[in-house]
């Protein structure tokens, strides 16, 4: 509706969903006075930055699609689930575990993130960090919860700062990619429970034998480029890993 003013609002303490989404917003201060806020989205309008007035009861925020740059502000403490996908996010400091101790979702797809320096949200178990520019991992090891990250389409080349604390990291997507050696997949031995892989349009996907090395360099995994490992592949990566590690003894 091209709204640019919402401060109507302030009257209506008792809303708990509020859908401001296709609108001309600049300011979201007017919400203040929505104490019982449990749900808010306003995708697609004119913000320059995600900082509102702690919510008590707020729980679900999606700011997709608007021009924030920075991350500092987010400081409620019921907030589970928080999308800020296609914004112009160059770093995520600003985040962190006392503001948002009960953070589980965290969705940065399509903003500008050269690294993931600045994590600190032990609690969180989806990120989602597709279609930036990251190019190096960093401050990985405070993930002890997370199941699940997407690092599809984006610039790197090593696979360096995945960390054994990731004990609950199941699910890893590093599509499109500039991974081209078996090397940098090794390094993801360090992730005791990761069971699926995404490696597709990296360079090493062409290499020959390419899902047998990388069954046999991850044992445990389970799936690869989404298709499950049949039996008869598992025993022979099995053999192989065998005779490897007796030839290293040799």
């Amino acid at each position: 509706r091209d709204l640019t003013d919402i401060s109507l609002l302030k009257s209506f303490i008792h809303l708990r969903y509020v859908d401001l989404s296709e609108n001309r917003l600049q300011d979201l201060s007017a919400l203040s006075s929505l104490t019982e806020l449990l749900w808010l989205k306003v995708d697609g309008n004119l913000l320059t930055s995600a900082c509102m007035q702690e919510m008590s009861y707020l729980q679900v925020i999606s700011f997709d699609r608007n021009r924030i740059k920075g991350l500092e502000g987010i400081t409620h403490p019921c907030l589970a689930n928080l999308s800020l996908k296609e914004n112009k996010i160059q770093t995520v400091l600003g985040l962190s575990q006392d503001q948002l101790s009960s953070l589980q979702i965290l969705e940065l797809r399509g903003n500008k993130l050269k690294s993931t320096a600045g994590f600190s949200l032990p609690k969180l178990k989806k990120l989602y960090l597709a279609q930036n520019n990251i190019c190096s991992l960093e401050d990985l090891e405070g993930f002890e919860q997370l199941e699940t990250l997407h690092l599809r389409d984006n610039k790197l080349e090593t696979l360096d700062g995945f960390s054994s604390s990731m004990k609950c990291l199941q699910y890893l997507n590093l599509r499109n990619n500039g991974i081209s050696s078996f090397q940098e997949v090794e390094k993801l031995q360090v992730l005791p429970m990761l069971q699926a892989l995404v490696l597709m349009d990296n360079p090493c996907a062409d290499e020959p034998d390419y899902r047998l090395e990388v069954l046999v360099l991850l044992p445990h995994l389970q799936r690869l480029d989404k298709e499950l490992f049949e039996e008869d592949e598992q025993e022979e990566a099995t053999q192989i890993r065998q005779t490897r590690q007796e030839e290293k003894e040799k």
